[in-house]
């Protein structure tokens, strides 16, 4: 969701009328007009996806927390099921390593090994006859080969079957141990992607306010990031006027702003949260020359809209100072 600040009045239509109303009368009382603005929501998935529904229509006030759109998740929680699916394999897999040998297979290498070495003694034995038999002549020199090389042969035999039984016994080496681990870690970083992805396909509103466009409807499409709908705070709107520099001097953080909207006849009190501290030209839509010379100071004025009186667009009018704009025409007052 990105978040900036409204100004629904048309730019060449506010410009004018935040200088050209400008004044100071003869009680010392600082008289600007500007629009009043406030703050927008631009409210948008984080996932994409086919927009199951948007429940809000314009004009509708919406609480902070309330769902505000959803997401078809079908996908998304086959990608979730897959992920847990993939994080189990993992688990286990890293069980069965720091598990180690099971205790059958430890047994079966060694009677593995005890058989070879029975094997070999006898080998051995017949050996010992056979050379013995031809040294006297009894015995061919061929039979006393092959039960030398049936000895070599066991020998080696031995020796392979007795590291595989050192190795049964050692159990899996810790880097073994690491990788299984590691991708699990791995696993469970992917479920919890395909988790944050399915809790993403709502959206809520971060705060309240009033629904002032509708972007999208039910049924399209969308790629992530893509628009749904603007949520617009107007319970603390602003009314941002312009002064020039001789008129700065008398505006303070905290000031009380008389305020006053067109069709009404009382008058509002505001606050001013803003004085610019750099100057800036006259915006260039204003038509004279003069006009467009002159350095001014933005100021901002923060209104209580608790009666609903103030919408973003609408014109009004500021009286800073003593006077307040009490006497301002149409004050009623």
């Amino acid at each position: 969701m990105n978040t900036r600040l409204l100004t629904l009045a048309a730019g060449a239509v506010a410009a004018v009328s935040l200088l050209a109303c400008r004044a100071t009368d003869r009680n010392g009382t600082i008289h600007a007009s500007g629009h009043i603005e406030a703050t927008e929501v631009r409210l948008a998935a984080k996932v994409g996806g086919r927009l199951a529904a948007l429940p809000f229509q314009e004009g509708e006030s919406v609480r902070a927390g309330d769902v505000v759109a959803r997401i078809e998740t079908v996908d998304i929680q086959n990608d979730l099921a897959r992920a847990r699916a993939e994080l189990a394999a993992a688990e286990a897999r890293l069980a069965l390593l720091e598990a180690g040998t099971r205790k059958e297979d430890l047994d079966r290498v060694a009677a593995e090994v005890a058989r070879i070495e029975a094997d070999l003694a006898a080998a051995r034995v017949d050996l010992g006859r056979l050379e013995g038999l031809a040294d006297r002549g009894t015995a061919t020199e061929k039979a006393r080969d092959d039960a030398r090389t049936r000895v070599l042969l066991l020998e080696r035999t031995l020796a392979a079957t007795q590291a595989e039984q050192a190795k049964a016994k050692a159990g899996p080496r810790f880097q073994e141990i690491a990788q299984a681990r590691a991708q699990r870690d791995a696993a469970v970083a992917v479920v919890a992607t395909a988790g944050q992805r399915l809790a993403d396909a709502t959206v809520v509103a971060p705060r309240g306010g009033v629904v002032t466009q509708r972007a999208t409807e039910p049924g399209e499409v969308l790629s992530a990031g893509a628009l749904l709908s603007v949520l617009t705070d107007i319970s603390q709107p602003w009314l941002t006027v312009y002064v020039d520099e001789p008129s700065l001097s008398r505006i303070r953080l905290g000031d009380q702003v008389t305020v006053r909207v067109d069709g009404r006849q009382e008058a509002f009190t505001g606050t001013v949260s803003l004085v610019a501290k750099v100057a800036e030209f006259t915006p260039k839509n204003v038509q004279t020359p003069e006009e467009r010379a002159k350095l001014v100071f933005k100021v901002k004025v923060s209104l209580d809209n608790a009666a609903g009186v103030f919408k973003p667009g609408m014109p009004a009018d500021a009286y800073f100072g003593s006077g307040s704009g009490v006497r301002g025409p149409g004050s009623g007052q």
